[in-house]
């Protein structure tokens, strides 16, 4: 996991470069007119998904977490609560979607925590980091636009 702003990018330097070309594209070509949907960077392999949804109530999301791509969660407008675990999320899957698309659902562990993000922050997540999006923050249910970068693993230079 890894966190930072995309207004600051200066502030993670030890941010591998693919990466860091992802998010310069959402920052060059997604805006306030951008409507929600899925646009492709690289194909299949870097593309990002725009929505515009609202927070939920923490104990009514399922964590989750993917084998094939890593997520870059990118708030655009709007607080959201980030829940997340550090311990291993196979233990207890509750569905496995893994084959298919590249999800699966966890029961939530009891080590849960809640990261706080505002507009411009973003959160990455690799492949086997649990992650609940979408939890409201003080439980008050409100509005989010958002961006996830997906990016194929294997597709990243070493």
């Amino acid at each position: 996991m890894l966190t930072g702003n995309i207004h600051h990018l200066d502030l993670v330097p030890y941010l591998p470069k693919q990466l860091r070309q992802a998010i310069e594209y959402l920052k060059n070509n997604i805006n306030d007119n951008t409507p929600p949907g899925t646009y492709e960077i690289d194909g299949k392999n870097i593309f990002v998904m725009v929505s515009e949804t609202q927070t939920r109530l923490q104990s009514e999301a399922e964590p989750e977490y993917h084998q094939k791509y890593l997520d870059i969660q990118v708030i655009l407008n709007g607080p959201e609560g980030m829940a997340f675990s550090n311990l291993p999320p196979h233990t207890e899957v509750t569905i496995n979607d893994l084959a298919e698309k590249d999800i699966a659902f966890v029961k939530t562990p009891a080590d849960e925590k809640l990261f706080e993000m505002q507009s411009g922050d973003f959160i990455i997540f690799y492949p086997g980091e649990v992650h609940k999006p979408l939890c409201a923050i003080n439980n008050k249910i409100t509005p989010v636009r958002k961006a996830v970068i997906k990016v194929l693993v294997s597709s990243l230079t070493k």
